[in-house]
Protein backbone atom coordinates (compact mmCIF):
# COMPACT_ATOMS: atom_id res chain seq x y z
CA UNK A 1 0.00 0.00 0.00
CA UNK A 2 1.68 3.24 -1.10
CA UNK A 3 0.98 6.59 0.45
CA UNK A 4 -0.12 8.31 -2.78
CA UNK A 5 -0.46 12.07 -2.37
CA UNK A 6 1.42 13.08 0.84
CA UNK A 7 -1.27 15.67 1.63
CA UNK A 8 -3.86 12.90 1.50
CA UNK A 9 -3.87 10.44 4.41
CA UNK A 10 -5.87 7.88 2.44
CA UNK A 11 -3.35 5.51 0.82
CA UNK A 12 -3.49 4.22 -2.74
CA UNK A 13 -4.69 0.62 -2.76
CA UNK A 14 -3.42 -2.17 -4.99
CA UNK A 15 -6.56 -4.31 -4.60
CA UNK A 16 -10.16 -4.06 -3.46
CA UNK A 17 -9.32 -6.42 -0.62
CA UNK A 18 -6.56 -4.10 0.57
CA UNK A 19 -8.95 -1.16 0.53
CA UNK A 20 -11.65 -3.16 2.33
CA UNK A 21 -9.16 -4.13 5.03
CA UNK A 22 -8.17 -0.46 5.48
CA UNK A 23 -11.79 0.72 5.83
CA UNK A 24 -12.59 -2.17 8.16
CA UNK A 25 -10.09 -0.68 10.59
CA UNK A 26 -10.58 3.07 9.96
CA UNK A 27 -13.50 5.47 10.32
CA UNK A 28 -14.24 7.50 7.19
CA UNK A 29 -15.28 10.48 9.32
CA UNK A 30 -11.61 10.78 10.34
CA UNK A 31 -10.78 11.43 6.66
CA UNK A 32 -13.46 13.92 5.61
CA UNK A 33 -10.85 16.60 4.80
CA UNK A 34 -9.13 14.15 2.43
CA UNK A 35 -12.26 13.40 0.39
CA UNK A 36 -12.99 15.12 -2.92
CA UNK A 37 -16.42 15.46 -4.50
CA UNK A 38 -16.98 13.58 -7.73
CA UNK A 39 -19.43 14.23 -10.51
CA UNK A 40 -21.87 11.37 -10.99
CA UNK A 41 -23.97 11.04 -14.09
CA UNK A 42 -26.98 8.77 -13.90
CA UNK A 43 -28.36 7.72 -17.22
CA UNK A 44 -31.49 5.98 -18.25
CA UNK A 45 -31.38 2.33 -19.17
CA UNK A 46 -28.64 1.20 -21.54
CA UNK A 47 -31.15 0.02 -24.07
CA UNK A 48 -33.38 -2.94 -24.57
CA UNK A 49 -33.13 -5.90 -22.23
CA UNK A 50 -32.33 -9.43 -23.32
CA UNK A 51 -33.05 -12.58 -21.33
CA UNK A 52 -30.49 -15.36 -21.63
CA UNK A 53 -31.09 -18.76 -20.09
CA UNK A 54 -28.06 -20.38 -18.45
CA UNK A 55 -27.61 -23.62 -16.59
CA UNK A 56 -27.13 -23.26 -12.84
CA UNK A 57 -23.44 -24.18 -13.22
CA UNK A 58 -22.87 -21.57 -15.93
CA UNK A 59 -24.74 -18.92 -13.92
CA UNK A 60 -22.59 -19.67 -10.84
CA UNK A 61 -19.39 -19.58 -12.90
CA UNK A 62 -20.41 -16.24 -14.41
CA UNK A 63 -21.21 -14.85 -10.95
CA UNK A 64 -17.82 -15.99 -9.59
CA UNK A 65 -15.90 -14.44 -12.50
CA UNK A 66 -17.85 -11.19 -12.14
CA UNK A 67 -17.26 -11.05 -8.39
CA UNK A 68 -13.51 -11.46 -8.97
CA UNK A 69 -13.68 -8.29 -11.08
CA UNK A 70 -15.92 -6.44 -8.65
CA UNK A 71 -18.84 -6.19 -11.05
CA UNK A 72 -22.23 -7.82 -11.46
CA UNK A 73 -22.77 -10.86 -13.66
CA UNK A 74 -24.99 -9.02 -16.14
CA UNK A 75 -22.32 -6.33 -16.53
CA UNK A 76 -19.67 -8.97 -17.22
CA UNK A 77 -21.91 -10.76 -19.73
CA UNK A 78 -22.62 -7.44 -21.48
CA UNK A 79 -18.86 -6.69 -21.62
CA UNK A 80 -18.16 -10.12 -23.16
CA UNK A 81 -20.91 -9.74 -25.75
CA UNK A 82 -19.75 -6.23 -26.71
CA UNK A 83 -16.15 -7.45 -27.06
CA UNK A 84 -17.21 -10.37 -29.25
CA UNK A 85 -19.26 -8.07 -31.49
CA UNK A 86 -16.35 -5.58 -31.75
CA UNK A 87 -13.91 -8.38 -32.60
CA UNK A 88 -16.23 -9.75 -35.29
CA UNK A 89 -16.70 -6.28 -36.81
CA UNK A 90 -12.94 -5.72 -36.83
CA UNK A 91 -12.34 -9.11 -38.51
CA UNK A 92 -14.80 -8.45 -41.34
Amino acid sequence: MSQGNPANRIPDFATREEEAEFWDTHDITDFLDDLKPVKVTVSKTLGQGLTIRLSADDREALARRAEEQGIGPSTLARMWIKKQLRDERAAS
